[in-house]
This record gives structure tokens, C-alpha cells and sequence, in this order.
């Protein structure tokens, strides 16, 4: 006879009292004793007094949880360092869920949704979509992108050599950094490759890609922070490291926040220009999971590398057959995100299509775009930054398209 758990059948509506008697009913009924250690369900037939009290007075509490989580969503937020953590529980009872964790640069975003989420094939536009310019509701080739927990857009609005942020719902930008035409002035910038926010002190950091160097700007007070590097792809971990790509020297570097005047030290490539597990071939965006390992946009090896902590080689996660438009290869890859379940979520820009890949996979999936070059909003015209929001809505750096893509989350 099959043991039947009470309280799958209750969800916290029937009286607390009737569910503790329930619960010392199961676990005492002969069906539930102990049947063989060789059985994947092993279960004890009597149990000391307080463990069965302490058992009831779990069951009792997860009864209220269960009540209280049936047709809310909890929402709680955890900040540590420079980094910012937003937790939603979500319960449903028609889909099978698990926690999903992204994180884009400063901001993590945990959300219990599928594993096999999916986003709708129309997108919203967010920012720009009006032609390239230099007009606030215009953008002029944007890159990187940054979406905070207000779903605020920054954007590293390369041609126009600024920073725009670009509030919800908004109809135009704001300049923040930048604007001052090209030039190596500290209130210039000289096509901005990606942007990161520090949701604490509200200070952006810049990597300044032309004038080699990345630069902090706080209250339109700006200060250098590295030189030298050709910064491409920025990014902080959970311990507040930041972490450059250098496209010339073919690497990943990490510095301590606060202690600049270090060279850093390599994380990833170093070895030189090439193919090899341990080089790169122009480094681009950059991504920092929870055990510190290092993804990176290899983009013109048409790949994807992730670098352990302390490795001395990377492995192949995504792409590495050559250039391509099938589903196991890309075409000079660049915007990379990671959840915590392993899904690597990639622009593959010269194939206008944003791909998914689990580790270990030997082909990817197309989850938005691959519907040809062009200007519908289901297409996209060569992508680039990749970001998230906290409700799971993925929003793409539309670069030839001048303008920012919202793509909502199916539930």
C-alpha cells in the first residue's frame, strides 16, 4: 500500500491541530515502517517523543509557509559588499520549478522558475528604437547594458561617447557620463564598451575602450581607475573583485576594490593571441559565477571559455566548432550570462540570435531572434550586451538596430 503524505492534500487550509494529528498518524501507520535499506524510500517506524514534537511542530510550520506562499510572492533583499541580492518565491501549482540565479555584473537575481523557462519571441522596445543619433530618445550603437532592481537601463552608448540611463517606461535617456563629444578629458569618454552600477554609492564604472582605460564616475566627479588595458567586458563577483577583459593582451585581470595601483592579476588567457585552451583570441564580455569561476566571450575563437578558480587552462562551455550558424557553433560571440542551474545564455551576434546552452550540451538552443538580420521585433541586428532583470525578463544591446529589446519571461 502506498504511503499517502496528509499534507499533500491539505495546502494550509484545514485547521493546524487536525494536520498535527494527521502527521503522528502517518508517520506511526504500518504502511509507513521501515521496509528495506535497499529500497530508495526508506522510511523509520517509531521515533523517539521529541523527535516526533520537533517533526509535528516542522510540519506545522511548513503548513503556514505553504498557505501563506500559495498566492503571494515573497520578496526579500540581502546586500553584502557592492553586491545586491533580490530573492522571489514564487509557487505554482501546474509547473515543476527550481531556483534559477542570474547575475549580470553588480546585481544577482534568484527566482524559483523552470528549468526550461522561455521568453516571448516579440520583443518590447526600451530605449532607443528611434534611429541612430545623439537626441535623448536616440541611441547610437549601444553595448553594454546594466539593468538595476528599479529596471532602470544604463547603456554604454558607444558612437555617441556616453553613458545613458534610461528610466522605466521612460520616453528618452539621460546623459550621465560622457556626452562631451570623443576625447581623453575626464569628462569625456571614447566609445564606452560596457557600464557597471554600484547600487550602494550610485557610482558607475566604465570601461573606456579607446582611451584605454577604465574610469569610475560619481556625482560627475570621475576618476581613473586602471590604464593601459583595452578594456572590453567589466564585471564584480560576490566578494567585490572587479574583473577586466583586455582584447590585445588576450586576458581576464582581477583588482581588489580600492586598490588600483596594482597591475592585478590574470584569471584567465595571458598566454597569448590563439586557439589554445589556455589563449584567447580577443576576450570580450565577462561573467563571474558563486565559486569564482570565469566565463568569457572568446569571440573571434567563436566560443565560449570557463576558467576555474586558479586553473591554469579554460574548457570549452559553448560554441568552439568553428564560425558558424549551426546550433553547436556561433559567429563571433559577445553578451554571457550564467544561471545557477548551468544554462549559459549567449549573443551570438553575427547569427542575430540570442543562444542557451547547458554545460556539457553539445548544441545550444536559439531562445530569442534567429529569424534573419532585420529591424521586426523579433529580429535583432547584431546583439551584443545581455542583461536581466529581477522578474526574469531578458533585455539585448540591439546594436545595429540602435535601441534596447525587452523580452518577457513565460511563466
Amino acid at each position: 500500500m502506498e504511503c499517502n503524505n496528509p499534507l499533500v492534500h491539505k495546502n494550509g487550509e484545514e485547521a493546524i491541530e487536525m494536520a498535527a494529528k494527521e502527521v503522528t498518524k502517518y508517520y506511526t501507520s504500518p504502511e509507513c515502517k521501515y521496509e528495506s535499506e535497499n529500497k530508495n524510500n526508506v522510511r523509520q517506524a517509531s521515533r523517539p517523543r521529541t523527535g516526533s514534537l520537533i517533526t509535528i511542530i516542522n510540519i506545522i510550520i511548513w503548513v503556514i509557509f505553504i498557505k501563506k506562499a500559495e498566492t503571494t510572492i515573497n520578496s526579500t533583499t540581502t546586500t553584502y559588499g557592492a553586491t545586491s541580492t533580490e530573492t522571489a518565491m514564487l509557487t505554482t501549482s501546474t509547473t515543476e520549478t527550481a531556483i534559477l540565479t542570474i547575475s549580470t555584473n553588480f546585481h544577482t537575481t534568484t527566482m524559483n522558475v523552470s528549468k526550461f523557462n522561455a521568453w516571448e519571441k516579440n520583443a518590447i522596445i526600451v530605449a532607443g528604437g528611434n534611429g541612430q543619433g545623439q537626441e535623448l530618445n536616440q541611441l547610437g550603437w549601444p553595448i553594454g547594458i546594466f539593468i538595476n532592481k528599479k529596471k532602470t537601463v544604463f547603456i554604454a552608448d558607444d558612437y555617441n561617447h556616453r553613458i545613458v540611463e534610461w528610466k522605466y517606461n521612460a520616453k528618452e535617456g539621460q546623459i550621465i557620463a560622457g556626452g562631451n563629444g570623443k576625447g581623453n578629458r575626464m569628462d569625456q569618454l571614447n566609445e564606452p564598451a560596457d557600464v557597471i552600477v554600484d547600487q550602494q554609492n550610485h557610482s558607475i564604472i566604465i570601461a573606456d575602450c579607446k582611451n584605454r582605460r577604465v574610469i569610475q564616475w560619481l556625482d560627475q566627479t570621475q576618476q581613473i581607475l586602471i590604464k593601459n588595458i583595452d578594456c572590453r567586458g567589466l564585471t564584480i563577483d560576490k566578494n567585490g573583485y572587479l574583473y577586466v577583459s583586455d582584447c590585445i593582451e588576450n586576458e581576464v585581470r582581477r583588482w581588489k576594490m580600492g586598490e588600483y595601483k596594482t597591475e592585478g592579476i590574470v584569471v584567465a588567457g595571458g598566454n597569448g593571441n590563439g586557439n589554445q585552451l589556455n589563449q584567447f583570441n580577443c576576450p570580450t564580455f565577462i561573467f563571474v559565477d558563486e565559486d569564482e569561476s570565469v566565463y568569457v566571450s572568446d569571440k573571434d575563437n567563436h566560443r565560449v571559455m570557463k576558467w576555474r578558480k586558479d586553473a591554469k587552462e579554460g574548457i570549452v562551455v559553448a560554441g568552439g566548432n568553428g564560425q558558424g550558424k549551426k546550433f553547436n557553433q556561433f559567429s563571433y560571440p559577445q553578451g554571457v550570462i550564467v544561471d545557477d542551474l548551468g544554462q549559459i545564455y549567449v549573443a551570438d551576434m553575427w547569427n542575430h540570435r540570442v543562444m542557451r546552452w547547458c554545460e556539457g550540451k553539445e548544441e545550444g538552443e536559439i531562445i530569442v531572434g534567429g529569424n534573419g538580420q532585420g529591424n521586426q521585433f523579433n529580429q535583432l541586428n547584431f546583439p551584443k550586451g545581455l542583461s536581466f532583470d529581477d522578474e526574469g525578463n531578458l533585455y539585448v544591446a540591439d546594436y545595429s538596430n540602435y535601441r534596447i529589446q525587452k523580452f518577457e519571461i513565460i511563466l
